[in-house]
């Protein structure tokens, strides 16, 4: 097969760019997956490049799939060691094989934001808070905030000493990371 074949004269240009990055700017149905996966055969094919130093993401598991079959047909048993996957399947991919280094088990699990909430909810009847004073949210985004500065639950409880509101909300982040 040729891997150019069918490909209009930009899609080939994009396909046989080699050095450097690439961007491609497309509408819908315009041939952006196409010009991907032909991309990927032909750095395999011409430039030899092995298909385990080949990542292809995107955003939704719709759309890996068509590019995984796609890159499938094209290359047959080589797609295998290709990642094709979305951004966030892959970060977790890449969290189990190394989340260990970072003092956490493999075993994590990833809250989505209603678990988050219910979770929240929870902790702040455990500290026997009353849930129509204090909202899950106003905690969320406290211990969101922690976590973007990279601060610990145990650093975030000395910053907050002195502090009522914010002694709860760091009591609320250990829990919350227990």
């Amino acid at each position: 097969m040729n891997i150019l074949e069918g490909l209009n004269p930009e899609q080939e240009k994009a396909v046989k760019h080699f050095q450097g990055p690439l961007l491609i700017l497309a509408g819908a149905g315009s041939g952006k997956t196409r010009v991907l996966t032909h991309r990927i055969a032909f750095l395999i094919n011409e430039y030899r490049v092995k298909p385990w130093n080949i990542l292809a993401l995107t955003f939704t598991n719709k759309a890996a799939g068509e590019m995984r079959e796609r890159v499938q047909s094209l290359l047959a048993e080589q797609a295998d060691d290709i990642w094709v996957s979305t951004f966030h399947s892959t970060c977790v991919r890449i969290l189990r094989r190394n989340i260990e280094s970072l003092g956490y088990s493999r075993s994590f699990t990833i809250y989505d934001g209603d678990d988050q909430k219910t979770l929240m909810r929870e902790i702040i009847k455990f500290l026997n808070l009353d849930p129509k004073k204090y909202k899950e949210r106003t905690f969320m985004n406290a211990i969101s905030s922690a976590k973007d500065e990279l601060v610990s639950p145990e650093e975030y409880e000395k910053m907050a000493m002195g502090d009522h509101q914010k002694e709860l909300y760091a009591r609320a982040y250990r829990e919350y990371e227990r």
